[in-house]
């Protein structure tokens, strides 16, 4: 009994081993490997399993991640630059300043993940999931969030510049100094999201919402806030800019 004991460890250990050193192809097991700084880019990963494996500084520019599970795996510093991660799996991953510019991330999730300074500049995030997630300082300029949902985010001192959602939930969430100048808001909801000293400059914020926001030292200049639900519950007039009136 104790020889097949041993004998069943030491397959289960080289198969744990070998599947570390299989080459990158769609849905290849890394489950906990370490490829930190190595170089995929452009190559077909999808459905890969990279939960909890080491990829800091990792290059996946432009790679097929479509369902791929990272869950709980170490990316900061790595670079998705316009990576294919269509449904794929991030919740709970490490990804400070890792940058995923141009990626196409439709029904990503990103869930309790940490995002501080992350770049999703021009990135495509519809229907993407950032419940509780930390995205301080990141940076979403020029994105597409239809859809998205940043229930309950961290979001202080991130930038939206001429990003655009619509019918994006932002519920809950604390965009406390951020910048969103120039962005086009349509049907969104910001209801008890904490909006202090944020910068709306010339965004359109036609049909969003605002219930019970605290929106102090919050600028709205030029912003358009047509029929918009105020933080009193009051509904803005259609030719409303810069203030609810």
């Amino acid at each position: 009994m104790k020889i097949i004991l041993i004998v069943f460890c030491l397959v289960i250990q080289q198969t744990a081993g070998a599947a570390c050193s299989d080459a990158p192809a769609p849905g290849v097991n890394w489950s906990g490997c370490d490829k930190s700084g190595q170089n995929f880019a452009s190559m077909d990963l999808h459905g890969a399993i990279l939960t909890r494996a080491n990829l800091q500084g990792a290059d996946f520019s432009s790679a097929k991640l479509g369902n791929a599970d990272l869950g709980s795996a170490s990316i900061r510093g790595a670079r998705f630059n316009g990576a294919m991660l269509k449904d794929a799996r991030l919740v709970s991953v490490v990804a400070e300043q890792a940058d995923f510019t141009d990626a196409k991330m439709d029904g990503v999730s990103f869930s309790r993940a940490s995002l501080v300074r992350a770049n999703f500049t021009r990135a495509r995030l519809v229907d993407a999931r950032f419940y509780e997630a930390n995205a301080e300082k990141a940076v979403f300029d020029a994105a597409v969030l239809n859809g998205a949902r940043f229930l309950r985010t961290y979001l202080h001192d991130a930038s939206f510049v001429r990003a655009e959602a619509e019918r994006a939930s932002f519920a809950e969430s604390s965009f406390e100094s951020a910048i969103l100048r120039g962005s086009r808001f349509l049907r969104c909801e910001f209801d008890k999201t904490n909006l202090t000293d944020a910068d709306f400059g010339s965004a359109d914020l036609t049909r969003s919402t605002f219930r019970e926001a605290v929106i102090d030292g919050a600028v709205f200049d030029k912003a358009i806030l047509s029929d918009a639900s105020w933080i009193d519950f009051s509904r803005c007039r259609a030719d409303a800019v810069g203030r609810c009136r």
